[in-house]
């Protein structure tokens, strides 16, 4: 795998970073979404750097694609000081009922001084963040019970904030999905290929299958061998990664003519049953909480 690092900034993504300066005053919380397959790897260092001032919601989403040992670890990594985090899940639901009980707690005494001042049922204000493609408009939509925000399984759909109101007390400024210019570690922008937070195509997709072989074989062997009917991964600690991703093609037929592996057919598979929790429940991230104070 070449070393140089994964660039991949369109320009809205400069026009979304002014938005969160110029509209940060106009809120009382930030909401940040994160991708529960990738914690660390999804959160964004700028949208860290930009809010740092502001009370934040972390919320780990897709929770039910992710390892759910995972979520309880990174749930407790990433609650400190004045951040909590909780799992969400728009498939599920699961975590949706919490948000708006956990948002006023962590503003009760904001919330305190308003009714001092006769600012009786004033509305909290959120501006939803996060990386592209990590379900934000899904949430949203979830939150508030009908369809408000476009929905696509595709990064960059969402281009310009709106305002949403919701059944829970707050009110959402919705704002674009915002990467940052340059990954600095390349595994990073490896696992936001892999989840389809930057569009595929940026990688060759069986690079990127290949990358995902890696991944699984050290940190899931046991469930990518039940998969594909490997038998003893034991077998296969010989293997490249290139070479286990062509067995893994030969085991599901996937031969052209003259008997070589169809690996286009078998990287769009791989990364379809991955992104769709078919192998298991997978979180690719796995850091402890000093080395994420570090990062």
């Amino acid at each position: 795998m070449p070393s140089e690092q994964i660039q991949w900034f369109p320009g809205h993504m400069a026009k979304t970073r002014r938005m969160i300066s110029e509209n940060l005053k106009n809120v009382d919380i930030v909401i940040e979404i994160l991708d529960a397959r990738i914690p660390y790897s999804s959160r964004n260092p700028e949208i860290t750097r930009l809010t740092a001032e502001k009370p934040t919601l972390l919320l780990l989403n897709k929770a039910s694609l992710a390892d759910p040992r995972q979520n309880k670890r990174w749930q407790e990594i990433y609650t400190e000081g004045n951040t909590v985090c909780l799992l969400t899940d728009c498939i599920t639901g699961e975590g949706i009922n919490r948000m708006g009980p956990v948002i006023k707690e962590i503003l009760a005494e904001k919330l305190r001084r308003y009714e001092e001042k006769g600012m009786h049922g004033r509305r909290v204000r959120a501006m939803v963040l996060g990386i592209p493609n990590v379900g934000k408009s899904s949430l949203i939509n979830r939150i508030c019970g009908n369809k408000k925000t476009k929905v696509e399984n595709r990064p960059g759909v969402t281009l310009d904030k709106q305002w949403v109101s919701t059944g829970i007390g707050v009110d959402l400024l919705d704002m674009p999905g915002i990467l940052w210019p340059k990954f600095e570690e390349r595994r990073v922008g490896e696992n936001l290929a892999l989840t389809g937070a930057i569009r595929d195509g940026v990688l060759d997709i069986e690079t990127l299958a290949c990358v995902l072989c890696k991944r699984l074989r050290t940190l899931y062997p046991d469930e990518l061998a039940a998969r594909y009917k490997l038998g003893d991964m034991t077998d296969y600690e010989e293997l490249s990664d290139y070479d286990l991703f062509c067995t893994i093609g030969k085991k599901r037929g996937f031969l052209i003519s003259g008997g070589e592996i169809n690996t286009e057919r078998t990287a769009i598979m791989l990364l379809d049953e991955f992104r769709a929790a078919k192998i298991a429940r997978i979180t690719l991230d796995r850091f402890s909480k000093e080395e994420v104070r570090r990062a």
